[in-house]
């Protein structure tokens, strides 16, 4: 059994309520801003291929096209990311910056010539894949419950990684996810050992 050094459930549950909210509120007065400013804030978006663009590859995670573009992101990150960040807030940070760079990069990489990508979605599908393979990299029984859970939810997100939809980045959603169990494994906890061989707990 792994010796659990973030405090109890509740103050980590509350913890994790308080980091999401305040990020996605975040969004919403970045979205204001932009809006108010006459989306001035777009230029932080990721143009493709371009050394000077790479500033950008955190801060395109912060910004959307719109109200619209920001209301579908924002429920499965409040869900997704409440989830990912029970583990404690430090990991959370970690890996959601793992998720980020990984998704801003691959877009970065391939997405098309003369496009502007943003939005939170990258990271929404890095955090589905992370408290996917969570659970199997730490060898944690209800970590894989939580994430069969979150297969059966939001399983067809994965269809966002395929490049079906004119104006949605797939790339920046392909890249999150493969951040997301990236993420998982350069996070994973020390394994406890019972005779030799890890042990699910």
């Amino acid at each position: 059994m792994a010796k659990d050094l973030g405090g109890s459930g509740g103050a980590k549950a509350m913890a994790a309520g308080k980091l999401i909210v305040g990020w996605v509120a975040l969004l919403w007065v970045l979205e204001a801003v932009d809006q108010a400013s006459g989306n001035a804030l777009d230029t932080f978006g990721i143009q493709p291929r371009r050394l000077g663009e790479l500033v950008d590859v955190i801060p395109s995670a912060f910004m959307h096209f719109g109200f619209e573009h920001l209301i579908a992101n924002t429920l499965p990150l409040l869900i997704l990311g409440f989830l990912a960040a029970l583990r404690g807030v430090g990991r959370f940070l970690v890996v959601a910056t793992i998720i980020v760079v990984v998704s801003g990069l691959g877009v970065w990489l391939i997405a098309p010539a003369n496009s502007n990508t943003a939005g939170a979605s990258g990271l929404i599908f890095g955090l589905f894949g992370y408290l996917l393979a969570r659970g199997f990299v730490d060898r944690r029984i209800t970590d894989v419950a939580l994430g069969t859970v979150v297969a059966v939810f939001y399983g067809s997100i994965l269809w966002g990684v395929l490049p079906t939809e004119s104006g949605v980045s797939w790339q920046g959603h392909l890249f999150g996810l493969i951040g997301g169990v990236l993420a998982a494994r350069l996070t994973a906890e020390p394994r406890s050992l019972t005779e030799g061989k890890p042990a699910w707990h």
